[in-house]
């Protein structure tokens, strides 16, 4: 089968952030399916476009057996977002001329955010090539998730375009992936989509990478971390990802010297909450700046506890946060300060993790408190019976495995490109190991 996705955000190799795609595209690839991605030029974790694609409309490599076209986007994502917008526009244009290049495909993907994905993945499967299908897949819910963080405003002109793709989005696909089942929820609720075109395929781990092992290792040797507790947050420093609870939490807890909080990841705000963190002279606060993305399971397997942090936000209610499941995956609990879906996974049905209050200090500081004080119970919500995280992970498989069969069963696939419908070329794609920390689908 041959696959194209459209994805702005796809991982150049070795760099730190969301791998998913890089994942699923590996996979297929190793299954035999000839996959090509459309992906921009820029490396998100820093801002810069390598010197490699300057002056360079579209460039053609190799990820491994995945064909990877790299489209122009100008140098201004981590800028304002009034100018950070500005990318997008040339990038849409680029990825769509990268993706008419393509020869025909069986199936065209393309995920979102950001939302003018759709365009490019519409255009090569609508027009270019009519009759092929098209997955619409959701990250995350644009512009709702932009308007609640205080990047759009509702009722702008821009907001009432992006919400007008959204919905022209929903309407042309043959199918939508959705993340999590409140995108699902929520898609119904609006009437953007009947529940039979929407199928869920959360986020996970690779646990072939992210595996248990002991916490005394060379990143934590490196870093200085002695023997510390270590509560670690691993991501994205932006204005949603709200890091700055972190600093206060951290001054709630300058009696416990033992007690060390650790920021891995860059983004827009970290230049800023480093200087914060110094003029208040939080000497238990490191910030480790981006990582190589090969290097994060040992640096997770360093620390103690697994932080993922939200704005106070409704639209965050109904995320996955990636992080969750790598924390899992090498039994590392997690501090979780994200109320919605996520905390019923991972602290009521999972059982791995305590929840804190998002953008509450005081609720931040007790929560890590009570874990640096009962290291026996903390210890409890990562290693258990079974090892590769135990009874955890097979009760956060139980949890997220898809269950209306969406995904499952289809069996190989090889009828001609005009005769293959939608939800059955996605089942035919589908990850063996990547969907719910490693729960297999015998969709190949």
């Amino acid at each position: 089968m041959k696959i194209l996705v459209i994805h702005q955000y796809y991982l150049m190799p070795g760099s730190p952030g969301g791998s998913r795609f890089n994942e699923f595209a590996r996979l297929w690839a190793a299954a035999g399916h000839e996959v090509t991605v459309v992906a921009g030029n820029l490396d998100y974790a820093t801002g810069a476009v390598p010197e490699r694609y300057h002056g360079r409309w579209i460039t053609r490599e190799q990820d491994g057996d995945v064909t990877v076209l790299r489209c122009h986007v100008p140098r201004t994502y981590n800028k304002s977002y009034a100018v950070a917008w500005r990318p997008f526009r040339p990038h849409t244009l680029s990825s769509t001329h990268a993706a008419m290049t393509v020869a025909r495909p069986d199936v065209v993907i393309a995920t979102s955010p950001p939302l003018v994905a759709m365009a490019p993945g519409v255009i090569a499967a609508k027009a270019r090539w009519k009759g092929v299908p098209w997955v619409f897949e959701i990250r995350d819910l644009w512009p709702e998730s932009a308007i609640t963080t205080g990047v759009l405003k509702e009722g702008a002109a821009l907001t009432r375009v992006l919400y007008a793709m959204e919905r022209a989005a929903c309407l042309m696909a043959d199918k939508i992936n959705v993340l999590t089942p409140a995108f699902r929820d929520d898609l119904i609720k609006r009437g953007l989509a009947p529940a039979d075109k929407i199928v869920f395929v959360p986020n996970g781990a690779d646990v072939e990478l992210f595996t248990p092992g002991p916490r005394d290792n060379d990143a934590r040797r490196e870093f200085g971390w002695g023997d510390r507790f270590v509560v670690m947050y691993a991501g994205a420093h932006g204005r949603a990802n709200a890091v700055g609870q972190f600093l206060d939490a951290a001054e709630r807890l300058r009696d416990r010297p033992d007690i060390l909080l650790a920021s891995v990841g860059d983004g827009p705000e970290r230049p800023a909450l480093e200087a914060e963190a110094k003029r208040r002279g939080l000497d238990n606060v490191r910030f480790h700046g981006a990582q190589p993305k090969s290097r994060m399971p040992e640096i997770v397997r360093a620390c103690d506890v697994g932080a993922a942090i939200l704005q106070d936000n409704p639209t965050f209610k109904t995320v996955y946060p990636n992080k969750v499941f790598d924390y899992m995956a090498t039994e590392r609990p997690t501090l979780l300060a994200i109320d919605g879906v996520a905390r019923k996974l991972v602290c009521d049905e999972a059982q791995a993790g305590v929840f804190a209050k998002p953008e509450n200090a005081q609720s931040l500081a007790d929560a890590i408190r009570a874990m640096a004080d009962d290291p026996a119970g903390c210890a409890a919500m990562g290693p258990q019976e079974g090892g590769g995280g135990g009874a955890s992970a097979t009760r956060w498989r139980s949890a997220t495995r898809p269950g209306d069969g969406a995904l499952r069963g289809a069996g190989p696939r090889r009828q001609p490109p005009m005769r293959l419908p939608a939800g059955e070329a996605l089942s035919a794609i589908s990850s063996r190991r990547w969907c719910a920390l490693g729960a297999v689908e015998d969709a190949l």
